[in-house]
């Protein structure tokens, strides 16, 4: 109740500050915000307490947690069900606005009380929704003869065995901060609309907080496909499940807005484009948490069914009325300072870049809320699967892996021919001779060779530029090939660490293109029978059981070879936990470069054999490591590049010589 009072100040104060032109009451309302993380912090660990220490009086304790359960996942339970997830997500949008605040002390100071208010009001929905529908420090109640009295239960439910597993610690704790960082970005676009301060300077404001935000959801992403390949037991990592796919729309229109925003940095284009994306970006992290809790669609990932979940639909549906409103009102502010050059320029590669984005969204969207909507009309809910979301999304992913390679390489306003023989020739056929030997070689499934072929090409470019580059910097400054690419990076830590990030998706892409070749095989065995696939050979030696303080569990122990050649022993395992009185499947996996060997142990059957099913995922290893690629790209494009390091200390020299101007003519 006390941050929902203290944040209601904070926008009341600076709305009035910023109209009466009282710099007092702006100073106070980013105080109020400063108050409202003591007082949230307070809040999320005195839950983190009753859960450590096992305080069943507590309805969320006892729902989330039980004795034998371990201490990080506990912890964890602070974001395992409705209530405690929405007290974690306040509390790291309230810690990201104070830190906003902080950071813009001294500058922004025309968008700062804008800012503040926006921030607030979006602090006091998720305050209200937490103090008033989904408290988390509930008490449980008995009623007896002498009234009510509070009762504890001698031991909680537990945890979903699904979400004990190290991923979760901090899987959703990565994605939550994807989400919630997203509300800066929207909360300076909103005040640049508000005070018709429609230049640069918010842009250049929030470019760090963009990527810091696209990190975490992109990393957020990656870990949930992990976690789905490694504890779901169902030989994949990505279902085009409704909740996989709430997460990645605003991923994917934050790729858009990361790409647009650089032509309106250079051109002064796109304005309308990017105030948009930036909007819809936040809106639709707003939705994915609408549709993880409403209980519309069906999800592993999903929440159990709440009624108050239609709260988050009216406040998506009044929030995007009114940013629709307030850009309809701008549009004279947001006009275009330039216009297209030419189709063979970096600018249209840019933006055929964003207009494949946002078709990739809109079908995720329309596939995802199509058994909504089919319900809604017909009475009757019909579902799409993959098969839907790839014939969609894989030529539109092939379209945009083409201008990963193509779109930095093209020169701005207009590219000769000469350039584009030079940047592409070499790429072109590197890409085309690997096509003909990997068909010489019998490949011959359309999209994966496509995508092979389009991977070597576009790795050709980046290792092209990174190459040119270096040369010209050894040639310039001296020292080795090494200190030369180093120092490359350094001097324009944007460009190349997106050349980084685009390396990654090369190495995701590969990865992707090799579950066109998955197999898999099931059978039920006996100790001393074996089953085939390809190469492998899977043999049951034995079955063994056991027990835990926290579960039961019983284990084949399979004998795995290749050609003959025993590579060793791995137990796929099945859980049960009694606390929750669920089971679950621990996979195993033998993984290699070049192919995982994917084994679940399924269950007995009624002859007491064990039903083993084996899944041979070639290139899926890829997929990780692009992902940790891509994101060591992202850490490099947000270090400030040496040109943003000397205007920093030159406007510091200036800003120190200013203020010792000032104090020597006051001494004098």
């Amino acid at each position: 109740m006390a941050i929902f009072v203290v944040a209601a100040y904070a926008v009341a104060a600076s709305l009035l500050g910023v109209r009466k032109g009282r710099p007092g009451l702006l100073v106070s309302g980013e105080r109020a915000i400063l108050a409202c993380v003591a007082l949230s912090t307070a809040a999320v660990f005195s839950l983190v307490t009753l859960l450590l220490r096992s305080d069943f009086r507590f309805e969320y304790v006892a729902n989330y947690s039980n004795r034998d359960l371990p201490t990080f996942y506990k912890i964890a339970a602070l974001w395992a069900g409705n209530d405690g997830s929405l007290l974690f997500w306040s509390w790291l949008l309230i810690v990201f606005s104070g830190a906003a605040v902080l950071i813009n002390r001294g500058r922004n100071r025309e968008l700062m009380p804008y800012v503040v208010a926006t921030l607030g009001v979006i602090i006091l929905f998720f305050t209200y929704m937490n103090y008033w529908l989904t408290n988390p420090f509930e008490q449980l109640a008995m009623v007896t003869a002498s009234g009510t009295e509070v009762w504890a239960p001698l031991d909680g439910r537990g945890l979903n065995p699904l979400l004990q597993h190290p991923i979760m610690v901090i899987h959703p704790p990565i994605l939550y901060t994807g989400y919630v960082s997203f509300a800066i970005p929207f909360a300076f676009c909103i005040a640049a609309l508000l005070s018709r301060q429609l230049g640069s300077e918010w842009i250049t404001s929030t470019r760090r907080w963009t990527l810091f935000a696209w990190f975490f959801l992109g990393t957020g992403v990656i870990l949930g496909g992990r976690w789905a390949y490694v504890e779901l037991g169902w030989g994949g990592y990505w279902a085009w499940d409704p909740v996989e796919n709430a997460s990645l729309m605003p991923w994917l229109t934050a790729t858009a807005y990361l790409h647009s925003v650089m032509i309106q940095e250079r051109k002064g284009m796109l304005k309308v484009w990017n105030v948009s994306l930036v909007m819809t970006t936040y809106l639709l992290c707003i939705l994915g948490t609408y549709l993880t809790r409403s209980g519309i669609v069906s999800s592993v990932h999903a929440f159990a069914e709440s009624d108050f979940a239609q709260i988050f639909l009216a406040f998506i549906i009044v929030a995007a009325v009114f940013c629709t409103w307030l850009v309809i009102s701008r549009l004279p502010l947001l006009k275009s300072e330039n216009e297209l050059d030419s189709l063979a320029s970096r600018e249209s590669s840019f933006l055929f870049n964003n207009l494949l984005f946002l078709a990739a969204c809109f079908a995720v969207l329309w596939g995802t809320l199509f058994p909504v909507f089919s319900e809604a009309i017909q009475g009757e809910r019909v579902s799409v699967g993959p098969p839907f979301f790839n014939k969609i999304n894989v030529p539109i992913g092939l379209l945009l892996l083409f201008l990963t390679g193509v779109g930095p390489l093209l020169a701005w306003r207009k590219s000769s021919l000469d350039s584009l023989k030079r940047n592409f020739l070499g790429p072109t056929v590197l890409g085309l001779v690997t096509g003909a030997v990997l068909f010489a070689f019998g490949m011959r499934h359309f999209y994966a060779l496509v995508c092979f072929i389009l991977s070597v090409f576009v790795l050709a470019t980046i290792v092209q530029e990174f190459h040119k580059g270096t040369i010209a910097r050894q040639s310039h400054r001296g020292g080795s090939y090494l200190s030369g690419m180093i120092d490359l990076t350094l001097v324009n830590t944007r460009r190349y660490g997106g050349y980084v990030v685009h390396l990654g998706m090369v190495l995701i892409f590969i990865g992707i293109a090799g579950s066109a070749f998955n197999v898999d095989r099931q059978a039920d065995l006996l100790p001393g029978d074996s089953l085939a696939i390809e190469d492998y050979s899977v043999k049951l030696l034995r079955i063994d059981d056991g027990r835990t303080a926290n579960y039961d569990w019983v284990s084949t122990v399979l004998e795995v070879s290749k050609n003959g050649e025993v590579l060793g022993e791995h137990d796929p395992q099945k859980h049960f936990y009694r606390a929750s009185e669920q089971p679950t499947s621990e996979v195993r996996r033998y993984s290699t470069f070049r192919e995982d060997l994917y084994l679940v142990f399924s269950g007995m059957t009624e002859e007491n054999k064990a039903t083993v099913q084996v899944y041979l995922n070639p290139l899926v290893r890829w997929v990780w490591i692009g992902g940790v690629v891509m994101f060591l790209g992202t850490i490099v494009i947000m270090v400030p590049n040496k040109r943003e390091l000397k205007l920093a200390r030159k406007r510091e020299a200036e800003t120190s010589a200013r203020e010792e101007s000032v104090r020597q003519h006051e001494v004098a």
